[in-house]
């Protein structure tokens, strides 16, 4: 027996999305003509005199949880070109996972390689690889509001790469985005013109092929920080540079 916990957030037009989600619901009521011109009939031919539901949503491929590929990052990775996330493989995506818990760190903080190998410490584990460790940084409890998007700590390009090299394809984090929030790289740059801060944990993709999952949510409902599977599979997006994804953890009991 296996208890699935649900890691993603819902897939909706809210106040925490810069780049708006616009979904339209159609009723069983408004297909009723398309119905019966697809299949020659009448209103009284067809059960319940009703059609089917559909959905139409207008969206980007970085809405939602989703999981970003190489070709997100920069064209080139490994001096190569970078992959799209329907060329990435599957066996990538079903591993056992690791949450690290940085909700103690202030909102903007960058993390650093001591600071993965104290969590990991703390929880006495040592990575190993193909897993895919999750960083929690309780921003997803800020999802439907507009402080969600600059909420939460995030990674460095150092500790990104530190987390490649210990054999790591996939990582996670619950808040909108794998690096510091944008208005907190914004006024560094500003205040040192110093051009290596911006976006690096993404641009580790060009040093070291990986993917990441942004916008999880409910690390905090996991019974324990080890000894679950994470199955992340990413929707195969044709020449796409993210695949949205039903993120879930799995325990078996």
């Amino acid at each position: 027996m296996a208890t699935i916990f649900d890691l993603s957030i819902p897939l909706e037009d809210s106040p925490s999305e810069p780049q708006p989600v616009k979904v339209e619901h159609k009723s069983h009521e408004s297909s009723l003509p398309l119905v019966e011109l697809v299949f020659g009939a009448k209103k009284e031919d067809i059960a319940d005199g009703l059609g089917w539901a559909d959905d139409s949503i207008s969206l980007s491929a970085h809405s939602g949880t989703h999981v970003d590929a190489p070709w997100h990052y920069a064209p080139i990775s490994e001096n190569k070109r970078a992959r799209t996330i329907d060329t990435m493989p599957l066996d990538w995506f079903f591993h056992d996972g690791v949450v690290l818990d940085f909700r103690h760190k202030p909102r903007g903080y960058g993390i650093s390689v001591d600071d993965i190998k104290d969590a990991l410490t703390k929880i006495k584990y040592t990575i190993k690889p193909w897993d895919i460790v999750l960083i929690q940084t309780g921003a997803d409890k800020l999802w439907g509001k507009p402080e969600y998007f600059t909420a939460g700590c995030g990674m460095t390009e150092e500790s990104t790469l530190w987390l490649i090299e210990q054999g790591c394809r996939v990582v996670g984090i619950d808040a909108w985005g794998w690096d510091r929030p944008f208005d907190v790289i914004r006024e560094e740059f500003a205040r040192t013109n110093n051009k290596k801060v911006i976006w690096t944990a993404h641009k580790a993709g060009i040093k070291k092929e990986y993917c990441h999952i942004e916008k999880l949510a409910n690390l905090d409902t996991l019974p324990r920080p080890l000894g679950f599977k994470v199955a992340c599979f990413p929707v195969k997006l044709t020449g796409g540079s993210a695949g949205w994804a039903r993120v879930v953890a799995i325990y078996q009991d």
